[in-house]
C-alpha cells in the first residue's frame, strides 16, 4: 500500500516536515480537525484544547496532524502560532466544508475545517485516522427540511477512518444512521452494542457492528483500504463513564434549544454551534466538560487504532 497521494505532491498543500516523513515511512498519523478550535470553544479554552489533542495523540504513538486553510494553502500540521492565531480569531474564520474549500483558497481567507474538509483533505495525504468529537448528520427535521450534514456523503465516498462518540445527539440518529447506510458507511460501535449517543454512552438505537480492540479496527480498516472501496468508516466511541451527562438533562437542553432556533429564524450552518452553545449554558456546562472529555477519549482511540493500522501495513508489505 501506497501512502503517496496527490496531497503530497500538490502545491496548494503545505505539509510540516514532522507528518510529511511520517506518511512517506508510514509511520501513524491522525488528522484533527479546526472547527474545534475556531468554532467550539472560547479563547483560551480553544488554544489549550488544540495543544491538549496533539499531545495526547503523540503519548499515544502516533503524529498530530491539525488541518486549517491559511494563506491561499492547505496545512496538514499546524505550528503552535498558527494554532494560537486560529484560535483567538475563533469565529471570524471561515468554517469550510468540502464546498468551501476552493473558494476559501482562492480569496486567501484563513478556514478552519469541518469533519467533511478535513476528512477528504486527510485522505488525499493518506492519513487514515481522524479524531473528532460527533459527526454531523441527518437534523431532526431533516425529511421535511432536507438538512442533512455534508459530513455524511463525504464519508461515502472518502476512505478514511473517523473516530467519534457517535453522531451528536441534537440530530436524528435513526435516520442519520440509516442514511449512512445507504452511503456504503461502515458503522462500528466501539465496545458496544448500543450506538452511542454522544453526551451520553446509549442511543435508543443498536450498533450496526461491534469491534472491541483498536487491533480489529485497524484490520476493518486495512481491508478497507486493501479493496480500495472509497468510502469511510465510522468508529463511534462511547463517552468515559464518569463524563457521561443525565441523559434526560441533556435532550430536555436540546429540545429548547432546537425551539429557539425555529423562533429565532436560526438555519443551515448556523444551527448546530447554536444549539451546542445553549445545551451548555443550560446545563450549567456539563455538556462543555463532556464533550472535552469524549474528544480527549477519542484522540487517544484513534492514535491506538493508528499505531495499529501502521503495523498492519508495514507486515503486509513484507
Amino acid at each position: 500500500m501506497n501512502n503517496k497521494c496527490d496531497g503530497l505532491i500538490n502545491p496548494l498543500f503545505s505539509i510540516t516536515p514532522e507528518v510529511r516523513k511520517a506518511l512517506e515511512i508510514g509511520e501513524p498519523v491522525v488528522a484533527l480537525e479546526s472547527t474545534l478550535i475556531s468554532h467550539g470553544l472560547p479563547w483560551p479554552e480553544n488554544f489549550q484544547i488544540g495543544q491538549d489533542l496533539e499531545k495526547i495523540v503523540r503519548d499515544n504513538g502516533a503524529i498530530p496532524a491539525t488541518i486549517a486553510i491559511i494563506d491561499g494553502m492547505i496545512h496538514i500540521g499546524l505550528t503552535l502560532q498558527q494554532l494560537e492565531e486560529l484560535a483567538k480569531l475563533g469565529e471570524k474564520v471561515w468554517k469550510v466544508s468540502r464546498r468551501d474549500i476552493a473558494l476559501v483558497l482562492s480569496t486567501k481567507r484563513m478556514g478552519a475545517t469541518t469533519v467533511a474538509a478535513t476528512a477528504l483533505l486527510a485522505s488525499k495525504c493518506g492519513i487514515h485516522l481522524f479524531a473528532t468529537g460527533g459527526v454531523g448528520g441527518v437534523h431532526r427535521d431533516g425529511h421535511n427540511t432536507m438538512d442533512v450534514s455534508a459530513d455524511l456523503t463525504e464519508l461515502g465516498r472518502t476512505q478514511i477512518a473517523v473516530v467519534s462518540a457517535g453522531i451528536k445527539s441534537i440530530l436524528d440518529i435513526g435516520r442519520t444512521l440509516e442514511f449512512l447506510e445507504t452511503q456504503g458507511v461502515t458503522v462500528v460501535g466501539y465496545g458496544t452494542d448500543d450506538y452511542p449517543s454522544f453526551f451520553t454512552e446509549k442511543s435508543d438505537f443498536k450498533a450496526p457492528c461491534r469491534l472491541d480492540t483498536p487491533l480489529q479496527c485497524a484490520d476493518l480498516m486495512y481491508h478497507n483500504i486493501a479493496l480500495h472501496l472509497q468510502s469511510g468508516v465510522l468508529i463511534s466511541v462511547p463517552i468515559p463513564k464518569e463524563a457521561a451527562t443525565d441523559g434526560k438533562e441533556v435532550e430536555e437542553a436540546i429540545q429548547k434549544a432546537l425551539l429557539e432556533t425555529n423562533e429565532k429564524n436560526i438555519t443551515g450552518r448556523d444551527i448546530t454551534p447554536y444549539i451546542l452553545k445553549r445545551v451548555a449554558q443550560l446545563t450549567q456546562g456539563k455538556s462543555l466538560s463532556a464533550n472535552l472529555s469524549l474528544i480527549k477519549n477519542n484522540a487517544k482511540v484513534a492514535s491506538l487504532i493508528a499505531v495499529e493500522l501502521s503495523r498492519i501495513i508495514r507486515n503486509k508489505s513484507h
